[in-house]
């Protein structure tokens, strides 16, 4: 017998027997049609024989969770699944086993696909009220988080494991499931939504509460709010491109125009530190974009060009392999003496450009810019700037190379943007008399 598990199905089941004995034969069925080898887990709050009957009835393991509520029933259930991927419901029957067929059809389409009751062609059959109050909830979270998801409350999910395999989640209650969304969001995996019909559970009540639930909701908003705005957010430099804040999207644009306009038209182009910046995507389509970090990679899939994870110090390509290389915001994080000068001029070739961007330490403007920046955002990338490198400098740098400077923009007078054309013959070293 096979020990491979392609889906492992989490059914937290607080006093859901009576449910249960209904849901895990229809799971199983559904299972079982679409050639699915899976593992069901059914997590229970202490002892339950009734749920523990039902479940161990239809070959289920049971699950006794250590922590309290929905948050401490799925962590348990992420700890122990064994699947590729990851398939969480509700015991109650408001979320139907016939629908994992939908899902499983897409789990291509996306890292994260949720059944949800807010977007075309799905529905949600509910009182008023608690309608209202789900509306409301979802498109504060989605206003506030600048994400485009329309029901961020939806429990009936598919995940692909690595999303939630040993992560660290900290939220109790129903509030986990905005966590795990958010968290994702951070690492640069994707999300989609498949339109699904809610309708109530079949037996018993809800175990959300409404005053405890919204208190959970609240601080673990802000929490998220903090990471969703912080530079460790997979597509940060996506964000500032649009950004409500005037002078963080004037600036962004203002660095894509210099950049985009300095590389030459058909250039085969190699961007170090892309991060997640739309110019990856305005490269000509031969580019190649690298970066450390593997999330900032996983978000600019997007873009449509190769991507590599490197460190600038060692880039993985031959000698002068590209016509055109890009570095923006990167040298000032990385200390003087390091390699990454030297390979940028490795790769490229010659006769090729060399599009570099930093601030600029050698003027009054950038100083007192990072200065404002630090007070009102402590902890993003200006207090990551550990080389502070001048305009006169970097000339002086590249001229003993024997490189030509052909442009230098600013923006603001503050972040410095030059690009040197590489000697198509390497420079005559006279011998000293």
């Amino acid at each position: 017998m096979s020990d491979v598990v392609d889906l492992s199905v989490i059914v937290p089941a607080h006093h859901e027997g009576r449910n249960l004995t209904a849901l895990l034969p229809q799971l199983r069925e559904v299972l079982r049609a679409q050639g699915i080898r899976a593992e069901v887990l059914v997590v229970t709050s202490g002892h339950d024989p009734e749920a523990e009957a039902a479940a161990r009835a239809e070959g289920a393991l049971v699950l006794e969770q250590r922590e309290r509520g929905y948050g401490g029933a799925l962590r348990m259930g992420f700890a122990q699944a064994r699947g590729r991927y990851v398939l969480t419901m509700d015991a109650d029957l408001s979320h139907p086993p016939h629908f994992l067929a939908d899902l499983w059809r897409e789990r291509h389409a996306a890292e994260i696909l949720i059944a949800s009751r807010y977007v075309s062609g799905g529905r949600a059959r509910m009182p008023l009220a608690r309608r209202l109050l789900s509306l409301t909830l979802n498109r504060f979270f989605a206003r506030g988080l600048s994400l485009s998801v329309r029901d961020m409350s939806s429990g009936f999910r598919l995940y692909d494991a690595r999303v939630v395999r040993g992560r660290d989640f900290d939220a109790h209650d129903f509030d986990i499931l905005q966590e795990i969304l958010v968290k994702a969001y951070a690492e640069g995996w994707r999300s989609a939504e498949v339109p699904f019909r809610y309708e109530p559970r079949a037996h018993g009540s809800s175990n959300a509460r409404v005053i405890p639930f919204g208190i959970a909701y609240l601080r673990t908003f802000f929490a998220l709010w903090k990471l969703r705005n912080s530079i460790l957010c997979a597509d940060y430099d996506d964000r500032a491109f649009d950004s409500a804040i005037f002078a963080q999207r004037y600036w962004q644009r203002e660095r894509f125009r210099h950049v985009t306009e300095l590389v030459p038209a058909g250039a085969r182009v190699l961007d170090v530190g892309c991060g997640s910046s739309r110019i990856i995507a305005a490269l000509p389509a031969r580019s190649v974009a690298v970066d450390i970090l593997l999330r900032k990679l996983r978000y600019a899939r997007r873009f449509g060009r190769l991507l590599a994870q490197a460190s600038g110090f060692s880039l993985p390509f031959p000698d002068q392999s590209f016509s055109c290389v890009v570095c923006s915001q990167v040298i000032e994080h990385v200390p003087r003496d390091s390699p990454i000068l030297d390979e940028l001029c490795r790769v490229l070739a010659p006769g090729g450009r060399l599009v570099l961007g930093t601030p600029d330490y050698g003027g009054w403007q950038w100083p007192v810019i990072e200065a404002i920046y630090a007070r009102v955002a402590p902890g993003a990338y200006a207090d990551e700037h550990i080389t502070h490198y001048t305009r006169q400098e970097l000339v002086a740098l590249f001229d003993a190379k024997g490189y030509r400077l052909q442009a230098t923009r600013y923006i603001l007078r503050a972040e410095l943007i030059l690009a040197f054309d590489k000697p198509a013959t390497p420079p005559r070293v006279v011998a000293a008399a």
